[in-house]
């Protein structure tokens, strides 16, 4: 019989299970204790796996809840600048499809276009691969840290459909 867990600081069921960070969560992680964090108020605990409903396929195993979305989205660093369209966010990075050539590592400022009538959401990110499914952003500040995106990243999670937003073709005005 599996159990769902749910946060011991906000009571909400939004919980994932992290990678070990510190020498105690590797040593617990021996006895089946692992770290968990929640997506709701980015608490992270210790908990017992055993018998915690958790995904089977490697996929759904992901420390944060991603969101199809087509947002447009520029981004600048060093000489490099570019524009592409967000395909998938959560609170701890993004895909983007972008004819613009980034290796690995490579750190950028991005500026998310959440909504047509209020600026871009500004964030930080670094790239962590690169694919035919496109270029995979790491935040490197947690999305909890940059309000709007937490509340649009929350308001979209329940979504089935896609989000869209402002329009992705890149045009003249831009």
């Amino acid at each position: 019989m599996s159990r769902r867990l749910t946060c011991p600081q906000c009571q909400k069921d939004g919980v994932f299970r992290s990678r070990p960070e510190s020498p105690r969560e590797h040593v617990a992680a021996l006895i089946w204790i692992v770290p968990f964090h929640c997506q709701h108020c980015s608490h992270r605990f210790l908990a017992c796996r055993l018998g915690v409903d958790e995904p089977h396929h490697s996929m759904d195993r992901r420390e944060h809840l991603r969101i199809p979305v087509r947002l447009f989205l520029s981004f600048s660093g060093g000489k490099v600048r570019g524009e592409g369209t967000v395909m998938d966010l959560s609170m701890g990075g993004c895909i983007i499809k972008s004819q613009t050539q980034v290796h690995v590592d490579d750190i950028f400022y991005l500026e998310i276009a959440v909504t047509e009538d209020e600026s871009p959401v500004e964030v930080a990110a670094m790239v962590r691969s690169v694919s035919t499914r496109g270029i995979a952003f790491k935040f490197l500040r947690k999305a909890q840290e940059n309000k709007r995106l937490m509340a649009f990243i929350q308001s979209n999670a329940g979504a089935t459909s896609t989000v869209l937003s402002k329009a992705v073709e890149p045009t003249a005005s831009r």
